[in-house]
């Protein structure tokens, strides 16, 4: 994830009304503070890119450096969807993030995600990606009047790899 993402990460908001679960950003000054949000220390942002290096997701944990554990999430523009493309981009920053640092990995131990029931499509980027179902928070979220619950994932160093191959990383 680089400053200069901003413009495609306006363009991905824009692209699906779904989108807005990721936070609001309808303007390009909205895009560069997400991005400037991404790119703060505690925070590992890594860009799905397309062949030409322009940004068409991202998946990116929030790192509890003191748990050794991240809270993971990513998004796709729409026009990129339905291609396992973020599952296998989601595989392989998980496989990273739970490297052990001496093996150029980030050293963490615990990978947590959440997703609102009605995505069932981010549940299967998750098991697709390695995580396990752990639980559903229920009514965790107040959206247009109505409570919605949260299925919650994790992954552990210790778990099997994932079910799909990883990308190309390039740092």
């Amino acid at each position: 994830m680089r400053v200069a993402d901003a413009p495609s990460v306006l363009a991905a908001h824009l692209s699906a009304s779904d989108m807005a679960r990721q936070g609001t950003v309808t303007t390009l000054e909205q895009a560069r503070e997400q991005v400037a949000w991404l790119l703060e220390e505690d925070r590992r942002a890594t860009a799905i890119v397309d062949g030409r290096d322009a940004l068409m997701g991202l998946v990116a944990l929030s790192i509890d450096r003191e748990n050794r554990s991240g809270w993971f999430f990513y998004w796709l523009h729409a026009a990129h969807r339905g291609q396992g493309l973020v599952a296998r981009a989601a595989a392989t920053v998980a496989d990273r993030a739970l490297s052990p640092s001496a093996a150029g990995g980030w050293g963490l131990d615990r990978l947590e995600l959440g997703h609102r029931v009605n995505n069932p499509a981010s549940g299967a980027v998750a098991r697709a990606a390695g995580f396990v179902q752990e639980g559903t928070e229920r009514g965790k979220f107040l959206i247009d009047g109505e409570r919605v619950d949260v299925l919650t994932y994790g992954r552990l160093r210790s778990d099997p790899g994932p079910a799909v191959p990883g990308l190309p990383w390039q740092p």
